[in-house]
């Protein structure tokens, strides 16, 4: 299964001939970077990076990572429903020898959605062209991976909610009808000229499901939302990781990790490397509960998963606010985080967890938030609530 990757390229001049036009504007022009005489780049694995992020990060995208993605759906953890779906749209696909229909998936970050599209081809049998909206910037640059694309095949779209106007509509007759439509010339000598394509299925990934406009969306013939995981199908994530990466870790250990994974999958193997690093360096040998718990202490990372910043947002909250309700804006001012960071980024796991409430008046910090930090909740503040 070959899996390409595509990336923005620099604007190239316009005067092309019709091949460059369709190209798949891998660009051979210099990078600009400087690489070091041996030819290795430095190594990134200890670059200070706020551990519970589930976006993932550049150096991650290893081949160590992709040996950590599951080949096939049976050993795919986690998201039992999505998976008898998906399993059934596999089977009768294989028994009409049609390709695919589009699927869309869409959920919080790290949650698994890229895994699934390389399990997809590699269940189909087919080859799998990975890339993301933002780098499908002219239409050149969407016209040449459909074009390349192999009968079957499956085209990977992340962040699909951000694609330009004009390659969402080139998209349109593409996912529906399997064609590419493209004008020719300028002005009144300009002409539309139809490219059929092979078959294919597009498997499109976005965070903001209400961020698609709907022509796109009703195209999808399969639409499937991943949840947050529970602590014993992180377990098994955890377990299967440290065997991967040849680590002695006890039950309990895998575990307290699991607990403080935030409900992703991707944090939970970001947090097992981490506290791997602290185990080798301590030479502590086996990964128990106690070492686990010591290691994510130093990271900050408490055992609900809470590190410094959700803790400073919700002690200033508590010790400047009385809990509230205050404005985000404030909020904002008082700890130094950007407004939108804390709403996106901060705000979601807190009010998973039944930390934080929002109101029309502003956020709340709930009882259970007072008690976790140590303090007691005044008696208008439980009336609030």
């Amino acid at each position: 299964m070959a899996i390409i990757s595509s990336k923005p390229q620099p604007p190239e001049p316009d005067d092309l001939s019709q091949s460059e036009l369709f190209s798949d504007g891998i660009s051979k022009k210099p990078s600009g970077k400087r690489i070091p005489p041996n030819g290795k780049l430095p190594d990134l694995s200890n670059a200070k990076q706020p551990l519970l992020e589930p976006e993932a990060k550049p150096e991650e995208r290893s081949q160590q990572e992709e040996r950590l993605r599951p080949r096939r759906l049976s050993e795919y953890i986690g998201q039992k429903d999505l998976k008898e779906v998906l399993d059934i749209a596999i089977q009768a696909a294989k028994v009409r020898q049609e390709t695919l229909d589009h699927l869309l998936l869409y959920g919080p970050p790290g949650l698994g959605k890229t895994t699934l599209s390389l399990i997809l081809a590699e269940e189909m049998g087919v080859g799998c062209k990975m890339t993301t909206a933002p780098a499908l910037e002219r239409p050149r640059d969407i016209a040449g991976l459909l074009l390349g694309l192999q009968p079957g095949d499956v085209l990977f779209i992340d962040e699909i909610h951000r694609l330009p106007k004009v390659t969402e509509e080139i998209l349109y007759a593409a996912m529906e009808d399997f064609r590419l439509d493209v004008t020719l010339g300028k002005g009144s000598s300009a002409r539309t000229r139809s490219i059929p394509l092979k078959h294919f299925t597009l498997v499109g990934a976005t965070t903001r499901v209400g961020a698609l406009t709907s022509p796109l969306r009703d195209r999808f013939g399969l639409i499937q939302r991943l949840r947050f995981y529970e602590i014993d199908e992180l377990l098994q994530i955890v377990l299967r990781t440290a065997g991967i990466l040849k680590m002695a870790v006890s039950d309990e250990g895998a575990t307290e990790i699991a607990r403080r994974s935030r409900g992703t999958p991707r944090i939970a193997n970001r947090l097992l490397k981490r506290v791997r690093d602290y185990v080798q360096v301590k030479e502590l040998g086996n990964l128990t509960e106690a070492i686990a718990a010591e290691a994510l202490e130093r990271y900050n990372i408490d055992p609900l998963g809470l590190d410094w910043t959700d803790r400073r947002l919700l002690t200033v909250m508590i010790e400047n606010f009385n809990g509230g309700p205050v404005g985000l804006e404030t909020i904002a001012a008082a700890t130094g985080e950007d407004a939108q960071t804390i709403e996106e980024v901060y705000e979601p796991y807190l009010l998973q967890i039944g930390y934080l409430n929002r109101t029309p008046r502003g956020r709340i910090a709930t009882a259970a938030a007072w008690k976790h930090l140590g303090y007691t909740p005044p008696d208008s503040q439980l009336s609030i609530l």
